[in-house]
């Protein structure tokens, strides 16, 4: 019996460490962070799905590359057989056999055509990846600075429902004493419930901006993670003329397609180019009963009736394309950058308000209601109007400091990030 109690504390202190291990890594697994939004973009650009098909996207380019740079290879034709003298027959039997080594020769303007546009098609494929990382970067910071929102929507309703409940304990003091109706704290209770309501609508609100903001990293944060950061300022010294003139110099999108532009150009050369046809040498070593022979040729294609007319049209139209859609792109450039710089110039605007006393003004008629209504001279009514239009005040705020922030994110994506 002595020996069984041993083996079994032998097995608990073995068993117990590793119970707690495994409860505090689920306890790390559900509580992640806090997550600065550094970290969070680091996370992005390692692990987020679209990059790695932008990356893909210049692999293959690349590829192509290479392709367009190889030569045609040589075909080699070879045939056997026994064969002897007939007429007259001299009785001479041998194995006849002939070989030809066939080498296609392009036409260089055509390989150089090809090859430019390949080169073109891997500048596009690279800057398209950049213009990826440009906007997953940007969606980060979106759906950050809304998580940030949300999480102060989410603190201050539940220091609205401190306050409320702290003055219910007030008035049902005064109702217990006959200072105060019974409906007063009926109309009490009736506050208490809305604050109650308003935390758990925060709390949803903050549960949907946690799920936007970790699918942006694979799912690396987890389901349950924390975030610390502030919102940022209207950057000095930005003019809409100069940025929009850099948007349309530097964005990812525009070299992008002035590199599409160059390949469609590089495929029209090529086509135009491929109406002279490719040659092809040949030789020729043949063995048969009573001869020999080593010849050479040259083979070349007429262009007769096909002369890759259709083919140049079908370039030309793509080379056409291509130059309107970098038009649409420059237009749709100008007006985001125009757009954003607008939003973030006028929330802004609506920062500075708050913050040169509508803030402090309604702060103060919170307050001066508190010590009217401790010392009787106001009502349970105009406490809660006024701790009402605190919290919406400063709500309100936290909305123009995350419009600032998402805006000046969107300026940066439109302009091709001008810091």
């Amino acid at each position: 019996m002595r020996h069984l109690f041993f083996l079994i504390a032998v097995l608990i202190s073995s068993v117990a460490p590793l119970m707690i291990t495994a409860k505090a890594t689920g306890a790390n697994e559900q509580n992640r962070g806090p997550y600065t939004l550094d970290d969070i973009i680091a996370q992005a650009l390692t692990r987020n799905p679209a990059l790695a098909g932008a990356a893909s996207l210049v692999e293959q380019s690349r590829g192509q590359q290479v392709t367009a740079s190889a030569y045609p290879n040589p075909l080699i034709n070879g045939s056997a057989g026994r064969g002897s003298i007939r007429d007259p027959s001299t009785g001479v039997s041998v194995i006849e056999h002939s070989v030809t080594v066939q080498q296609p020769l392009e036409w260089p303007a055509t390989r150089a055509a090809r090859q430019r546009a390949a080169a073109a098609g891997v500048s596009a494929a690279s800057a398209g990846l950049e213009g990826m990382r440009l906007k997953i970067v940007t969606e980060v910071k979106v759906a950050f600075y809304q998580f940030l929102l949300a999480q102060r929507d989410a603190e201050l309703a539940q220091q609205n429902l401190k306050t409320v409940e702290d003055v219910i304990q007030i008035v049902q003091a005064r109702v217990s004493t006959g200072e105060s109706a019974r409906f007063e704290a009926i109309k009490a209770n009736v506050e208490v419930q809305k604050a109650r309501k308003e935390v758990l609508r925060s709390e949803n609100g903050l549960v949907v901006a946690r799920t936007k903001l970790d699918p942006l990293t694979g799912k690396a944060l987890g389901p349950r993670f924390a975030v610390q950061g502030t919102f940022i300022t209207f950057p000095s010294g930005l003019e809409l003329e100069v940025l929009t003139a850099r948007a349309l110099e530097q964005h990812p999108v525009v070299r992008q397609q002035q590199q599409v532009i160059e390949q469609a150009a590089s495929n029209v050369a090529h086509e135009r180019a491929a109406q002279v046809p490719n040659i092809s040498l040949q030789g020729t070593y043949h063995r048969e009963a009573g001869d020999e022979a080593v010849t050479a040729g040259m083979s070349i294609p007429i262009p007769l009736w096909h002369r890759r007319q259709g083919e140049i049209t079908t370039a030309l139209g793509a080379q056409r394309h291509a130059e309107a859609e970098r038009a649409r792109l420059r237009n749709e450039l100008e007006q985001a950058v125009t757009q954003f710089f607008q939003e973030a110039r006028t929330a802004n605007e609506q920062l500075s308000v708050f913050e040169k006393g509508l803030l402090s003004q309604a702060k103060e008629a919170l307050e001066i209601a508190r010590f009217s209504f401790r010392h009787g001279a106001t009502s349970l009514l105009e406490v809660l109007d006024a701790q009402r239009v605190y919290r919406q005040t400063l709500l309100e705020y936290a909305e123009a400091q995350s419009t600032l922030s998402v805006a000046v994110a969107r300026l940066e994506q439109s302009v091709g990030d001008f810091r």
